[in-house]
């Protein structure tokens, strides 16, 4: 059964339920030839964007987000560090765009962003970051509209903050805020005219439904999120979910696929948990229609392993990919 018309460029933002699951439950590779085909509409297959991600403060968060070591309430072995230096920031955003990243993004543990001297110091990092000619985009928790308006006018190009799961399932890995109030922060990102950045993780306990469930939710946006990247869970010894299994790589290129189907236009970023795959099942991903990675130059994706660069580098000549230049 063919799910979608292929010689047609169209965004929808009134996919249902049903035409997501229809999508999602294709033959795998039915489903990954349809995503190849889309992907080759709306972009580039042998260009891939590089970003840099890079903590800049890091732990003693209050939220109990379970997948996360930097939550507080948990015993894991990540070490509480302050918000970073300016000019410390701007020499890794500088080292990022020479090893060929175009986005740089900064990530600190806060529940939300305050109206304080640390926040000031992060409009600082953006406007040095946006000068250097590089897409710059922060993670910092909850934000209002006011705040947005702010890092807008610093000169930020796009905000991440991911849905995680579907609405039924947020409630069993987070309870120290809302599925409402992730909403409300996009919302405020939206109108300020930031980018949206936002995706989640698969292989937190939840079923087919739920990834369906907050695909459904992301595609029918009143626009569809710039970004979409989708996480492995990166299990982290001392948090609740860190005996959970890993998540078969073809779970990941069946999620990759569909949403590159229902958001065409979207960068599909493959993030958290390329440290545990091989060029193999990476080659898969990009095939199901992934453009875009994360690297960092300390080997650490926030506080999970990544790749080294020179393994990226490897496989990108293997594979025919190169870095996508703005």
């Amino acid at each position: 059964m063919n799910t979608v018309e292929l010689n047609k460029k169209e965004i929808r933002n009134d996919w249902s339920l049903a035409e997501i699951k229809a999508i999602y439950n294709q033959p795998l590779l039915e489903l990954v030839y349809q995503a190849a085909s889309v992907h080759r509409q709306w972009h580039s297959a042998s260009l891939i964007q590089v970003c840099t991600l890079l903590s800049i403060k890091t732990g003693g968060c209050t939220e109990d987000c379970a997948y996360c070591g930097q939550a507080a309430r948990y015993h894991t072995n990540i070490k509480v560090k302050a918000l970073m230096d300016k000019d410390e920031v701007l020499a890794c955003a500088a080292r990022a765009k020479e090893a060929g990243s175009t986005r740089f993004c900064m990530a600190a543990a806060w529940r939300e962003v305050r109206d304080n001297r640390d926040f000031d110091r992060v409009l600082d990092m953006v406007k040095g970051v946006n000068a250097l000619g590089m897409e710059v985009c922060c993670t910092l928790g909850m934000l209002s509209e006011q705040q947005a308006k702010r890092l807008q006018e610093a000169g930020l190009y796009a905000y991440n903050h991911n849905l995680d799961s579907s609405e039924n399932y947020y409630e069993e890995i987070i309870s120290t805020r809302t599925y409402h109030d992730r909403l409300n922060t996009l919302k405020s990102v939206r109108e300020a005219g930031i980018s949206v950045c936002c995706g989640g993780i698969i292989g937190l306990g939840e079923t087919h439904e739920d990834r369906i469930g907050m695909l459904y939710i992301l595609s029918n946006l009143p626009e569809h999120p710039e970004s979409v990247p989708i996480n492995a869970l990166a299990r982290v010894v001392g948090t609740p979910l860190a005996d959970l299994p890993k998540i078969d790589i073809w779970e990941m290129v069946r999620m990759i696929a569909t949403a590159r189907i229902i958001m065409p236009k979207a960068m599909v970023r493959l993030s958290a948990g390329r440290s545990e795959m091989g060029t193999l099942e990476q080659s898969w991903c990009f095939m199901a229609g992934a453009n875009s990675i994360f690297t960092s130059e300390s080997e650490e994706l926030l506080v999970t392993p990544n790749p080294k660069l020179d393994e990226d580098r490897d496989m990108f000549k293997l594979l025919g990919l190169s870095p996508l230049i703005k």
